[in-house]
Protein backbone atom coordinates (compact mmCIF):
# COMPACT_ATOMS: atom_id res chain seq x y z
CA UNK A 1 0.00 0.00 0.00
CA UNK A 2 1.13 3.57 -0.69
CA UNK A 3 2.04 6.03 1.96
CA UNK A 4 -0.67 8.19 3.44
CA UNK A 5 -0.65 11.92 2.50
CA UNK A 6 0.09 12.87 6.11
CA UNK A 7 3.14 10.64 6.15
CA UNK A 8 4.38 12.17 2.92
CA UNK A 9 4.01 15.69 4.33
CA UNK A 10 5.81 14.76 7.55
CA UNK A 11 8.56 13.09 5.53
CA UNK A 12 8.98 16.17 3.34
CA UNK A 13 9.16 18.47 6.36
CA UNK A 14 11.67 16.21 8.07
CA UNK A 15 13.86 16.42 4.98
CA UNK A 16 14.25 20.22 5.35
CA UNK A 17 13.93 20.57 9.14
CA UNK A 18 17.23 21.53 10.81
CA UNK A 19 18.11 20.14 14.26
CA UNK A 20 16.14 21.76 17.10
CA UNK A 21 18.94 23.93 18.43
CA UNK A 22 19.75 25.17 14.95
CA UNK A 23 16.07 26.03 14.50
CA UNK A 24 16.10 28.12 17.69
CA UNK A 25 19.23 30.03 16.78
CA UNK A 26 18.11 30.43 13.16
CA UNK A 27 14.88 32.05 14.35
CA UNK A 28 16.88 34.45 16.51
CA UNK A 29 19.31 35.28 13.68
CA UNK A 30 16.46 35.96 11.25
CA UNK A 31 14.64 38.15 13.78
CA UNK A 32 17.82 40.23 14.20
CA UNK A 33 18.30 40.45 10.44
CA UNK A 34 14.69 41.47 9.91
CA UNK A 35 14.93 44.20 12.55
CA UNK A 36 18.19 45.62 11.20
CA UNK A 37 17.24 45.37 7.52
CA UNK A 38 13.83 46.87 8.26
CA UNK A 39 15.31 49.87 10.04
CA UNK A 40 17.99 50.37 7.37
CA UNK A 41 15.35 50.18 4.64
CA UNK A 42 13.68 53.27 6.12
CA UNK A 43 16.71 55.32 5.09
CA UNK A 44 16.82 54.02 1.50
CA UNK A 45 14.80 55.43 -1.37
CA UNK A 46 16.89 54.44 -4.39
CA UNK A 47 15.60 51.53 -6.54
CA UNK A 48 19.15 50.17 -6.71
CA UNK A 49 18.70 48.98 -3.12
CA UNK A 50 15.86 46.56 -4.02
CA UNK A 51 17.89 43.43 -2.98
CA UNK A 52 17.71 44.52 0.68
CA UNK A 53 13.91 44.69 0.53
CA UNK A 54 13.69 41.34 -1.25
CA UNK A 55 15.91 39.67 1.34
CA UNK A 56 13.80 41.16 4.14
CA UNK A 57 10.66 39.59 2.66
CA UNK A 58 12.25 36.26 1.77
CA UNK A 59 13.74 35.79 5.23
CA UNK A 60 10.40 36.78 6.74
CA UNK A 61 8.62 34.03 4.84
CA UNK A 62 11.37 31.59 5.77
CA UNK A 63 10.73 32.51 9.41
CA UNK A 64 7.16 31.22 9.03
CA UNK A 65 8.46 27.71 8.33
CA UNK A 66 11.01 27.80 11.14
CA UNK A 67 8.34 28.94 13.60
CA UNK A 68 6.22 26.03 12.40
CA UNK A 69 9.06 23.63 13.22
CA UNK A 70 9.46 25.25 16.63
CA UNK A 71 5.74 25.12 17.46
CA UNK A 72 5.45 21.49 16.41
CA UNK A 73 8.21 20.69 18.88
CA UNK A 74 6.99 22.67 21.89
CA UNK A 75 3.22 22.79 21.41
CA UNK A 76 2.65 20.40 24.35
CA UNK A 77 4.22 22.99 26.69
CA UNK A 78 1.60 25.52 25.62
CA UNK A 79 -1.45 23.27 25.46
CA UNK A 80 -0.95 21.30 28.67
CA UNK A 81 -1.59 23.48 31.71
CA UNK A 82 0.52 21.30 33.97
CA UNK A 83 3.61 22.13 31.94
CA UNK A 84 3.29 25.91 32.30
CA UNK A 85 6.24 27.61 33.99
CA UNK A 86 7.07 31.28 34.59
CA UNK A 87 9.05 31.28 31.34
CA UNK A 88 6.07 29.95 29.39
CA UNK A 89 4.44 33.38 29.45
CA UNK A 90 7.60 34.82 27.91
CA UNK A 91 7.39 32.18 25.19
CA UNK A 92 3.76 33.13 24.51
CA UNK A 93 4.59 36.84 24.32
CA UNK A 94 7.42 36.10 21.88
CA UNK A 95 5.06 34.01 19.77
CA UNK A 96 2.40 36.74 19.74
CA UNK A 97 4.95 39.35 18.66
CA UNK A 98 6.32 37.05 15.94
CA UNK A 99 2.89 36.14 14.59
CA UNK A 100 1.82 39.79 14.77
CA UNK A 101 4.85 40.90 12.76
CA UNK A 102 4.35 38.17 10.17
CA UNK A 103 0.58 38.64 9.85
CA UNK A 104 0.73 42.42 9.46
CA UNK A 105 3.65 42.12 7.03
CA UNK A 106 1.80 39.65 4.82
CA UNK A 107 -1.44 41.66 5.01
CA UNK A 108 0.41 44.81 3.97
CA UNK A 109 2.09 42.96 1.10
CA UNK A 110 -1.24 41.90 -0.39
CA UNK A 111 -2.49 45.48 -0.18
CA UNK A 112 -4.65 45.54 2.95
CA UNK A 113 -4.67 49.22 3.91
CA UNK A 114 -6.35 49.77 7.26
CA UNK A 115 -5.44 51.84 10.27
CA UNK A 116 -5.25 50.64 13.85
CA UNK A 117 -5.86 53.86 15.77
CA UNK A 118 -3.28 56.30 14.35
CA UNK A 119 -1.02 53.67 12.77
CA UNK A 120 -0.99 51.94 9.41
CA UNK A 121 -0.48 48.18 9.25
CA UNK A 122 3.11 48.82 8.23
CA UNK A 123 3.70 50.84 11.39
CA UNK A 124 2.12 48.09 13.49
CA UNK A 125 4.35 45.57 11.68
CA UNK A 126 7.40 47.60 12.69
CA UNK A 127 6.17 47.82 16.28
CA UNK A 128 5.76 44.06 16.56
CA UNK A 129 9.19 43.53 15.01
CA UNK A 130 10.93 45.89 17.41
CA UNK A 131 9.19 44.31 20.41
CA UNK A 132 10.19 40.84 19.23
CA UNK A 133 13.96 41.48 19.44
CA UNK A 134 14.23 42.00 23.24
CA UNK A 135 11.65 39.27 23.83
CA UNK A 136 13.75 36.83 21.81
CA UNK A 137 16.93 37.80 23.66
CA UNK A 138 15.17 37.30 26.98
CA UNK A 139 13.63 34.02 25.82
CA UNK A 140 16.95 32.60 24.65
CA UNK A 141 18.63 33.63 27.90
CA UNK A 142 16.21 31.39 29.83
CA UNK A 143 16.92 28.38 27.63
CA UNK A 144 20.48 29.07 26.50
CA UNK A 145 21.77 26.04 24.62
CA UNK A 146 24.42 26.37 21.93
CA UNK A 147 24.21 24.07 18.91
CA UNK A 148 26.21 20.87 19.27
CA UNK A 149 28.83 19.65 16.85
CA UNK A 150 26.56 16.86 15.69
CA UNK A 151 23.94 19.44 14.72
CA UNK A 152 26.19 20.50 11.87
CA UNK A 153 26.48 18.35 8.79
CA UNK A 154 27.92 20.68 6.17
CA UNK A 155 26.24 19.10 3.18
CA UNK A 156 22.87 18.42 4.79
CA UNK A 157 22.73 21.75 6.59
CA UNK A 158 23.55 23.65 3.41
CA UNK A 159 20.90 21.74 1.46
CA UNK A 160 18.24 22.26 4.13
CA UNK A 161 18.79 25.98 4.48
CA UNK A 162 19.01 26.38 0.72
CA UNK A 163 15.66 24.63 0.38
CA UNK A 164 14.13 26.91 3.04
CA UNK A 165 15.41 30.09 1.39
CA UNK A 166 14.42 28.97 -2.10
CA UNK A 167 10.99 28.15 -0.74
CA UNK A 168 10.76 31.62 0.82
CA UNK A 169 11.79 33.25 -2.46
CA UNK A 170 9.27 31.16 -4.41
CA UNK A 171 6.49 32.06 -1.96
CA UNK A 172 7.31 35.76 -2.22
CA UNK A 173 7.38 35.61 -6.00
CA UNK A 174 4.08 33.72 -6.05
CA UNK A 175 2.53 36.38 -3.83
CA UNK A 176 3.63 39.13 -6.23
CA UNK A 177 2.25 37.25 -9.23
CA UNK A 178 -1.04 36.69 -7.38
CA UNK A 179 -1.24 40.41 -6.58
CA UNK A 180 -0.97 41.26 -10.26
CA UNK A 181 -3.36 38.56 -11.47
CA UNK A 182 -5.97 39.39 -8.85
CA UNK A 183 -5.32 43.14 -9.21
CA UNK A 184 -5.07 43.60 -5.47
CA UNK A 185 -3.97 46.99 -4.06
CA UNK A 186 -0.61 45.39 -3.32
CA UNK A 187 0.12 45.19 -7.05
CA UNK A 188 0.90 48.94 -7.11
CA UNK A 189 3.41 48.90 -4.27
CA UNK A 190 6.87 50.35 -4.78
CA UNK A 191 9.91 48.18 -4.11
CA UNK A 192 9.90 49.75 -0.61
CA UNK A 193 6.44 48.30 0.05
CA UNK A 194 4.74 51.71 0.02
CA UNK A 195 1.27 51.98 -1.50
CA UNK A 196 0.21 54.79 -3.87
CA UNK A 197 -1.67 57.95 -2.99
CA UNK A 198 -2.93 59.54 -6.18
CA UNK A 199 -4.09 63.04 -7.01
CA UNK A 200 -2.57 66.50 -6.90
CA UNK A 201 -2.14 69.05 -4.18
CA UNK A 202 -2.29 69.03 -0.39
CA UNK A 203 -5.40 66.91 -0.07
CA UNK A 204 -4.13 63.99 -2.14
CA UNK A 205 -1.67 62.54 0.38
CA UNK A 206 -1.66 62.19 4.18
CA UNK A 207 -0.28 64.65 6.69
CA UNK A 208 2.32 62.80 8.74
CA UNK A 209 4.89 63.98 11.24
CA UNK A 210 8.04 62.24 12.39
CA UNK A 211 7.66 61.40 16.09
CA UNK A 212 6.04 64.47 17.70
CA UNK A 213 6.77 67.32 15.28
CA UNK A 214 3.57 69.36 15.05
CA UNK A 215 4.13 73.13 15.32
CA UNK A 216 1.42 75.75 15.24
CA UNK A 217 0.79 77.24 11.75
CA UNK A 218 3.59 79.65 10.88
CA UNK A 219 2.84 83.24 9.86
CA UNK A 220 4.53 83.79 6.50
CA UNK A 221 4.83 87.52 7.24
CA UNK A 222 6.97 86.76 10.32
CA UNK A 223 8.95 83.83 8.90
CA UNK A 224 12.45 84.14 7.39
CA UNK A 225 14.88 81.72 5.77
CA UNK A 226 18.52 82.02 6.85
CA UNK A 227 21.50 80.66 4.90
CA UNK A 228 24.67 80.56 7.00
CA UNK A 229 27.81 78.57 7.86
CA UNK A 230 30.63 77.97 5.37
CA UNK A 231 29.53 80.75 3.02
CA UNK A 232 31.06 84.07 2.04
CA UNK A 233 27.84 86.04 2.51
CA UNK A 234 25.20 84.81 5.00
CA UNK A 235 21.72 85.54 3.70
CA UNK A 236 18.24 86.04 5.11
CA UNK A 237 15.07 86.02 3.03
CA UNK A 238 11.52 86.99 3.84
CA UNK A 239 8.86 84.83 2.24
CA UNK A 240 8.03 87.37 -0.46
CA UNK A 241 11.73 87.74 -1.36
CA UNK A 242 12.19 84.10 -2.34
CA UNK A 243 12.76 83.16 -5.94
CA UNK A 244 10.22 80.50 -6.91
CA UNK A 245 11.51 79.49 -10.32
CA UNK A 246 12.25 75.91 -9.21
CA UNK A 247 9.74 73.37 -10.54
CA UNK A 248 10.13 69.61 -10.21
CA UNK A 249 8.00 66.50 -10.34
CA UNK A 250 9.26 64.23 -7.57
CA UNK A 251 8.19 61.13 -5.67
CA UNK A 252 7.69 61.33 -1.90
CA UNK A 253 7.95 57.88 -0.24
CA UNK A 254 6.87 57.99 3.40
CA UNK A 255 8.09 55.38 5.89
CA UNK A 256 4.52 55.02 7.19
CA UNK A 257 3.80 53.08 4.01
CA UNK A 258 2.59 55.32 1.19
CA UNK A 259 4.04 57.24 -1.74
CA UNK A 260 2.87 60.03 -4.00
CA UNK A 261 4.19 61.73 -7.11
CA UNK A 262 3.65 65.49 -7.05
CA UNK A 263 4.74 68.65 -8.83
CA UNK A 264 6.66 70.81 -6.37
CA UNK A 265 7.53 74.49 -6.80
CA UNK A 266 9.89 76.69 -4.80
CA UNK A 267 13.50 77.81 -4.59
CA UNK A 268 16.41 75.76 -5.86
CA UNK A 269 18.97 75.03 -3.16
CA UNK A 270 21.78 75.35 -5.71
CA UNK A 271 20.70 78.94 -6.44
CA UNK A 272 20.72 79.79 -2.72
CA UNK A 273 24.20 78.32 -2.31
CA UNK A 274 25.51 80.24 -5.32
CA UNK A 275 24.03 83.48 -3.98
CA UNK A 276 25.69 82.94 -0.58
CA UNK A 277 29.05 81.90 -2.05
CA UNK A 278 29.98 78.45 -0.74
CA UNK A 279 33.53 78.07 0.56
CA UNK A 280 35.80 75.32 -0.74
CA UNK A 281 35.78 73.51 2.60
CA UNK A 282 32.02 72.94 2.53
CA UNK A 283 30.91 69.30 2.22
CA UNK A 284 27.37 69.15 3.59
CA UNK A 285 24.19 71.20 3.74
CA UNK A 286 21.95 70.88 6.80
CA UNK A 287 18.26 71.79 6.62
CA UNK A 288 16.79 72.81 9.98
CA UNK A 289 13.10 73.00 10.93
CA UNK A 290 11.50 75.49 13.31
CA UNK A 291 11.01 72.48 15.64
CA UNK A 292 14.74 71.74 15.76
CA UNK A 293 14.38 68.70 13.50
CA UNK A 294 17.14 68.58 10.90
CA UNK A 295 18.71 66.53 8.15
CA UNK A 296 21.93 66.89 6.13
CA UNK A 297 22.72 66.11 2.51
CA UNK A 298 26.08 65.99 0.72
CA UNK A 299 26.55 69.35 -0.94
CA UNK A 300 26.32 68.08 -4.53
CA UNK A 301 23.07 66.27 -3.76
CA UNK A 302 21.76 69.32 -1.92
CA UNK A 303 22.35 71.51 -4.97
CA UNK A 304 19.77 69.45 -6.86
CA UNK A 305 17.20 69.64 -4.06
CA UNK A 306 14.28 72.06 -3.85
CA UNK A 307 12.89 74.13 -0.99
CA UNK A 308 9.22 73.93 -1.90
CA UNK A 309 6.53 76.45 -1.08
CA UNK A 310 3.87 74.90 -3.34
CA UNK A 311 2.60 71.41 -4.16
CA UNK A 312 0.65 71.19 -7.39
CA UNK A 313 -0.90 74.62 -7.84
CA UNK A 314 -1.46 75.13 -4.12
CA UNK A 315 0.60 76.70 -1.39
CA UNK A 316 1.80 74.07 1.06
CA UNK A 317 -0.62 73.54 3.92
CA UNK A 318 0.74 73.83 7.49
CA UNK A 319 0.62 70.06 7.92
CA UNK A 320 2.67 69.53 4.77
CA UNK A 321 5.42 71.90 5.91
CA UNK A 322 4.39 75.47 5.11
CA UNK A 323 5.92 77.90 4.60
CA UNK A 324 8.73 75.73 3.15
CA UNK A 325 9.81 72.10 3.08
CA UNK A 326 12.72 70.24 1.60
CA UNK A 327 12.13 68.16 -1.54
CA UNK A 328 14.96 65.61 -1.81
CA UNK A 329 14.34 63.11 -4.64
CA UNK A 330 15.62 59.63 -3.86
CA UNK A 331 15.33 60.18 -0.09
CA UNK A 332 12.63 58.82 2.22
CA UNK A 333 9.89 61.07 3.52
CA UNK A 334 11.31 61.70 7.01
CA UNK A 335 14.36 63.26 5.32
CA UNK A 336 12.18 65.81 3.50
CA UNK A 337 12.42 68.31 6.37
CA UNK A 338 9.25 70.34 6.98
CA UNK A 339 8.95 73.93 8.22
CA UNK A 340 12.50 74.78 7.15
CA UNK A 341 13.76 78.13 8.40
CA UNK A 342 17.54 77.63 8.27
CA UNK A 343 20.10 76.24 5.85
CA UNK A 344 23.53 75.50 7.35
CA UNK A 345 26.50 74.93 5.04
CA UNK A 346 28.98 72.71 6.90
CA UNK A 347 32.37 71.08 6.61
CA UNK A 348 31.13 67.84 8.19
CA UNK A 349 28.00 65.77 8.44
CA UNK A 350 25.77 65.83 11.49
CA UNK A 351 25.65 62.45 13.29
CA UNK A 352 23.53 64.00 16.04
CA UNK A 353 20.67 64.41 13.56
CA UNK A 354 19.66 60.81 14.30
CA UNK A 355 19.06 61.69 17.94
CA UNK A 356 17.37 64.98 17.10
CA UNK A 357 14.88 63.19 14.84
CA UNK A 358 13.63 61.35 17.93
CA UNK A 359 13.34 64.30 20.32
CA UNK A 360 12.69 67.41 18.23
CA UNK A 361 8.94 67.50 18.71
CA UNK A 362 8.95 66.95 22.49
CA UNK A 363 10.18 70.41 23.42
Amino acid sequence: MGKRPGSLVRGSLAAVRPPPRLVDWSIFAIVLFEAVSGLVSFTIGSPSAWPLFWLHRIFGLTLVVLLGFKLARVRHRLTESGRWRPTTLLSVLSLVAALGALATGVAWAVGLDVRIAYWTLLSVHVGFGLALVPLMVWHLSTRFRLPRRQDFDRRRTTLKYSALLVGGAAAYRAQEVANRLLETPGADRRFTGSQPRRGEGNGSFPVTSWVADDPEPIDRAEWTLTVRGEVESPLEYAYDELSLDGDERALLDCTSGWYTVQRWRGGRVGDLLDAAGVRDEAEYVRFVSVTGYRWSLPIEEARDALLATHVGDERLSPGHGAPMRLVAPGRRGFQWVKWVDRVDVRRRGDPAQWLVTLVSGFE
